[in-house]
């Protein structure tokens, strides 16, 4: 069994204003993610099906060209290949989870 502490991870920034530890199983990506308040998240789509967990903060999230603003603690699903982007209102801290693992992710850490 290999156990750490969260803060024990490395915190990489995936986009500007957006710090994670991520997390890496055999077929999940999990990552605990602090967002600044004010910073975007592009418009982007993956092959990975994601689900998101707003745990703090206000958060604006556009699915498919539909936007909602969600500010208590919610789960947002991101089917696989739909284009989403956001918007963090306020300091945030969300968990995403990602099926298959994101390589990508990976390589990030690794740097």
């Amino acid at each position: 069994m290999n156990d750490s502490t969260l803060n024990e991870i490395r915190s990489l920034e995936l986009f500007p204003g957006f710090n994670a530890r991520i997390i890496h199983t055999d077929h999940v990506t999990i990552a605990h993610v602090e967002i600044k308040g004010g910073s975007p998240l592009p418009e982007h789509s993956h092959v990975h099906e994601q689900t998101i967990q707003l745990m703090s903060g206000t958060f604006e999230f556009t699915i498919e060209g539909e936007t909602k603003r969600f500010d208590k603690p919610t789960v947002i699903v991101v089917p696989s290949n739909f284009k989403h982007s956001g918007k963090a209102v306020t300091d945030c801290r969300i968990i995403d989870v990602f099926c298959p693992v994101r390589e990508d992710f990976k390589a990030l850490a690794s740097k």
